[in-house]
């Protein structure tokens, strides 16, 4: 195996996933926290769009994907950002936007040359340093914590990293902490990318939750040499899926869409189909809002009687929350494993993050409050 993949942390979700199945296992019934797989059923005019595309005979898709899949997101985009996309030229369809972040770094970083450094967020979505291992990028690790309230800030950042720097990514809404990057942020993240020419990846998966002020897209701020990753899995409870959309720099549009002929494809046409519906429609997107909102408010107000304390949030469906003093993020969420609650450990996000567990709002709003009583017993 690639040492440098040998000496990989265990990938989040497959720990959560071991931890839950065991669990259960005992006979315990599991409320999960851990893995941001949301239970509310996909919407009906989304299933009604997949069932109806099922072709008679299938065959493979297209690197593109089908126009009116492009044409929605970018309808899509424009209403929701005001800016406007050339569906033809700017927008590419991917399976879900992990596989794209994935993919990325292999197509843009060459370890033989001098800019081949990546620079990420820590804690952050564990795909953005996996994906630059992979490619032998030197990566970088940004230390996002409270005292920075967990925004990413280029003047925070040695130059040097970032002239050297091929790829910079940022997540906002921040995953796992639910913050959001204020404009000034954003415009000195386009002008440091301006100054030292690396590729400014934004994910923004989590742009539709939120309960405050509507979050950024990066594209509002500027488009050359910027790509954003969308998806459908939390928008719009489309997890299985796999449904997502990469957007910004034609250039850079291009040059991806040539790599992905050897590894990649859009979705299924059926799959695709389901997706325009979903980009088209803004009311069951109101509604899975809401829902986070009821759960969101249980949960705050439930772990906050318990004595812990919930960092502030204005995004995601995530909870970011203080380890009680004494003890660690590991045994704690050991503690509560025995009550059949999973949790996601801070340290899983990368390092530095031991003194805070994350809670994805995924069980119902009765599940919630049977989770709080359990809690009480740890």
């Amino acid at each position: 195996m690639n040492e440098r993949i040998r000496r990989l942390r265990p990938y989040p979700m497959v720990e959560l996933a071991r931890r839950k199945a065991a669990v259960a296992a005992r006979g315990i019934e599991v409320l999960d926290f851990g893995t941001g797989d949301p239970v509310e059923p996909t919407a009906e005019l989304i299933r009604d769009a997949l069932a109806e595309a099922i072709p008679l005979i299938s065959q493979y898709p297209t690197i593109a994907g089908e126009p009116e899949l492009r044409q929605a997101f970018a309808s899509w985009f424009e209403a929701r950002f005001g800016v406007a996309l050339d569906p033809a030229t700017e927008v590419l369809p991917s399976r879900g936007s992990k596989e794209a972040m994935f993919h990325l770094p292999l197509v843009l970083v060459d370890p033989s040359e001098d800019k081949r450094g990546i620079v990420f967020p820590e804690p952050g979505y564990p795909v953005m340093e996996i994906g630059g291992l992979y490619a032998e990028a030197d990566m970088h690790a940004i230390a996002m914590t409270a005292e920075n309230d967990y925004r990413m800030d280029p003047a925070a950042i040695d130059p040097e990293v970032l002239a050297g720097a091929r790829m910079v990514w940022l997540n906002y809404p921040h995953n796992p902490t639910g913050q959001d990057l204020p404009d000034e942020l954003w415009r000195a993240w386009v002008a440091a990318q301006e100054e030292h020419g690396f590729v400014l990846c934004s994910d923004e998966c989590y742009t539709e939750i939120y309960f405050g002020e509507k979050p950024r897209s990066l594209l509002e701020f500027g488009r050359e040499g910027c790509l954003v990753f969308h998806s459908l899995s939390k928008r719009s409870g489309m997890t299985a899926y796999r449904s997502g959309m990469v957007a910004g720099d034609a250039a850079l549009i291009a040059d991806y869409r040539k790599a992905r002929a050897a590894m990649g494809q859009a979705q299924t046409v059926w799959v695709q189909h389901a997706s325009a519906a979903a980009w088209g429609d803004e009311k069951h997107v109101e509604q899975r809002r809401r829902i986070f909102g009821v759960k969101r408010d249980i949960m705050t107000k439930g772990l906050a009687a318990l004595g812990l304390e919930v960092y502030p949030t204005s995004s995601t469906f995530y909870l970011w929350v203080g380890v009680p003093a004494g003890t660690t993020d590991e045994a704690y969420a050991a503690a509560l494993l025995e009550q059949g609650i999973v949790i996601s450990p801070g340290s899983m996000f990368g390092q530095g993050n031991e003194r805070f567990f994350r809670l994805a709002l995924v069980p119902s709003p009765a599940g919630c409050k049977q989770a709080l009583k359990r809690w009480s017993n740890v």
